[in-house]
Parts: C-alpha cells; structure tokens; sequence
C-alpha cells in the first residue's frame, strides 16, 4: 500500500524545483521519494544541515597554526603574571555551576 504525502511550499519554490528536476530528468515526486529514501538509508538527513551564519564556538576543531597562535599568547599571558591556578578555576566553576 502507498501511502500520499501533502506539503505545501511556496509557488517561486515549487516552479523553480520543477524545471530544477525536471533539467536532471526526474520529477519532484521522484526527487522527494529519492530524499526519503537517503534519509532512511542514512538514518538521518543524506545531506550536511549547517548555519548560514558563522558563530564561534569554542569546541570547534583548530587547525595547528591556530593552535599555536593560541598557546603563544597564553605564553606572553603567563610571562606577565596574567593566569590564575587550577585551584582558583575550579573554586569558580563549583560556585557557577553549583558542584
């Protein structure tokens, strides 16, 4: 048994999809029957989902250079009495965080 899927898009987003589908010879039915079937294939979306928006995040990967710029001016920091010990740092996170 088949089962129908409704999704209501935009009508600029509808035409530009079909000629977009149609030029790679398919269908946008076809197209999105090909995207479910990735998502299932891949548990999950077949594709990467980002931000358009670049924010910082301090977990990000660096890259070596970045690192060592990094260690660099933790070097110039310490030279210049500018760094707190380990005690007084996690003395701050036990009363931020509550542990």
């Amino acid at each position: 048994m088949a089962s129908t899927i409704q999704v209501r898009v935009d009508d600029d987003l509808k035409t530009k999809s079909d000629a977009l589908f149609k030029e790679l010879g398919t269908d946008t039915t076809s197209a999105i029957r090909m995207f479910l079937t990735q998502a299932v294939a891949n548990n999950g979306f077949p594709f990467e989902i980002k931000r358009t928006v670049a924010e910082y995040n301090p977990y990000a990967p660096l890259t070596e250079e970045e690192l060592f710029a990094k260690l660099e001016v933790s070097r110039q920091h310490a030279s210049q009495g500018k760094y707190r010990g380990a005690d007084e740092v996690a003395s701050d996170m036990r009363a931020k965080y509550g542990l």
